[in-house]
This record gives structure tokens, C-alpha cells and sequence, in this order.
């Protein structure tokens, strides 16, 4: 399970694929260097739930 941003959708499905490997991720929105602790926390919240089913998935 991991966490990137949008960005990295493509290069992240073809490294799966080119390692056989299943892989469970979450996207957030691009970019994220430059956003506020504010923002942060509302782009984690969004995406909390998705984590959160990610890694009971992978139990």
C-alpha cells in the first residue's frame, strides 16, 4: 500500500507490472510540495478512508 500523487499513476502501474506485482495505492491531487498544513490535512482526510480500506484489504 502507498500513497502518491497523480503524477505518478503511470510510472507506478508500469514498475508494478514490470515487477509482477500487485499493488494497492491512493492518489491524491498534484502537487503537493508547495500546500499548506492546512491543506495537507484536508487532502489526507480525503483520502483516509481509501488508506484505511487499503490496508484492511491487505490483511
Amino acid at each position: 500500500m502507498f500513497v502518491a500523487t497523480v503524477e505518478f499513476v503511470s510510472g507506478a502501474e508500469a514498475q508494478a507490472e514490470a515487477l509482477g506485482f500487485e499493488h494497492t495505492a491512493v492518489y491524491v491531487e498534484h502537487p503537493i510540495q508547495d500546500r499548506t498544513d492546512a491543506e495537507m490535512v484536508e487532502i489526507a482526510d480525503r483520502a483516509f478512508e481509501q488508506v484505511k480500506a487499503g490496508l484492511v484489504a491487505a490483511r
